[in-house]
């Protein structure tokens, strides 16, 4: 119980970053988003004291670890895969704009004998 009332307070404190930035609409931008970004970093540190709160912290941790795990593709391999996609998609459009000249041409040969 005392996790969703944490986590009604962070929605608040949103809320109220949010209702800040436009009744300060007279004041300077800075004045504005600093109002917002400081309701945001107050509602996290609320929520962070909630279960789901560290339940999601412990989740990002392993994310950036499993991040770390991935191996990317190296300079060449990136190039050859997006000359193959490119050559693909012009592949495809040669395709179907053959298709479509082809259907064209018969609806209008079609249409011509009903007349």
């Amino acid at each position: 119980m005392a996790d969703k009332l944490k986590l009604l307070v962070a929605g608040l404190l949103i809320a109220a970053g949010i209702a800040g930035f436009y009744l300060l609409q007279d004041q300077p931008a800075v004045f504005r988003v600093l109002s917002v970004l400081l309701s945001l970093i107050a509602a996290a540190g609320v929520a962070w004291m909630t279960e789901p709160g560290r339940q999601f912290y412990v989740f990002a941790q392993d994310s950036v670890v499993e991040a770390r795990k991935v191996v990317w593709p190296t300079r060449k391999e990136t190039m050859q895969m997006t000359g193959v996609v490119v050559a693909f998609a012009v592949i495809m459009a040669l395709f179907l704009w053959l298709v479509d000249g082809s259907l064209t041409w018969l609806v209008k040969l079609i249409m011509q004998r009903g007349e």
